[in-house]
């Protein structure tokens, strides 16, 4: 018989991955429906019983490494990181994926928060098994979602596939990678981080899974409309050149019209038919200032990141682990 996974028949090491920013309200419910998660998935032979479940503290200025640790003491289940300061959502995530490829065989990312369904894990582990290194957790709908952010985010996946990124529709962070695919993601160097994008350019075979997004258990979100927008921007800069091409083109089509005003001045001046215009002239000013100023800007974002990639910046520092503690009790 092909087995299409080697460690699908040895129970798989599975490490819960989980980024956590001023999570104190909501860790103390959700923590346990993990351990829960983990427990049954050990019991049903699914996952082996080395299994784990990461916390990656992302610099939070609450009690949430406290809460960490605490439960770090409490079950052999839990483990955790926490990061010299806040580096967002995506260089969090990252964290935690590179401090568990080496001693696990897949992992699953997904939010503390308590909106992703947990029981979409089962479904993951089992397509992991039949032979795919990327399962992808994808929306079913977004009722949940108010009518503006609905609209918005559906309008940036399709903008971003417009684009040329390969990004998954409705997918946010919420997948199983594979040990193998966790060390292919590892020699992608760069700081302008988008995982979401990343993770298709790494390649091998993949699925989704469809699931319910649930309303927020407890704590507010710590995605405002800026941190959205910052991020819709980062993917679209961090994927696809295809807005510095844009603006060449758009360039050469004023250039294009602006040929042929001046044949058209020319004539006129030379039939004398031409008529001063203050209000003509003012309006082609202004918006020729402002076409120049919107690219000058795009190109100024996309020169931004080669500055920072020069400069080869870690990603993360990391701090502290539970581990630590723990070896000095």
């Amino acid at each position: 018989m092909l087995i299409l996974n080697p460690t699908a028949h040895t129970r798989p090491v599975l490490y819960l991955v989980i980024p956590c920013y001023n999570e104190e309200k909501v860790l103390p419910i959700t923590a346990p429906l993990f351990l829960t998660k983990i427990n049954a998935l050990i019991s049903g032979d699914l996952i082996s019983s080395d299994s784990r479940i990461l916390f990656v503290n992302d610099g939070s200025k609450d009690r949430t490494w406290n809460i960490i640790q605490t439960l770090s003491k409490e079950s052999p289940y839990y483990c955790g990181i926490s990061l010299s300061r806040n580096r967002g959502h995506q260089n969090a995530l990252l964290a935690g994926l590179m401090e568990a490829r080496d001693q696990c065989d897949i992992t699953i990312s997904i939010d503390s928060d308590g909106q992703d369904d947990i029981n979409a894990i089962d479904e993951m582990i089992a397509a992991y098994n039949d032979g795919c290194e990327v399962v992808y957790g994808v929306r079913n709908n977004r009722d949940t979602d108010k009518r503006f952010k609905r609209i918005t985010a559906e309008g940036y996946y399709k903008l971003l596939n417009l684009m040329g990124s390969e990004i998954v529709f409705n997918h946010a962070d919420y997948r199983l990678l594979s040990s193998r695919v966790l060390r292919e993601l590892a020699e992608f160097k760069e700081v302008n981080l988008f995982l979401r994008g990343m993770i298709p350019l790494v390649g091998f075979k993949s699925t989704s899974v469809y699931y319910k997004r649930e309303e927020r258990i407890a704590g507010e979100s710590h995605y405002p409309l800026k941190k959205m927008l910052a991020l819709a921007f980062d993917g679209i800069t961090s994927l696809s050149v295809k807005p510095i091409r844009m603006i060449t083109m758009f360039g050469v089509l004023i250039a294009f019209l602006s040929f042929i005003g001046i044949i058209w001045a020319v004539i006129g001046d030379l039939l004398g038919n031409t008529v001063s215009g203050w209000a003509s002239t003012v309006c082609i000013i202004c918006f020729m200032g402002g076409i120049q100023l919107l690219c000058l800007g795009v190109i100024g974002e996309y020169i931004g990141k080669i500055y920072l990639e020069t400069k080869h910046r870690p990603r993360y520092i990391i701090s502290e682990r539970t581990s630590d503690t723990d070896d000095s009790l």
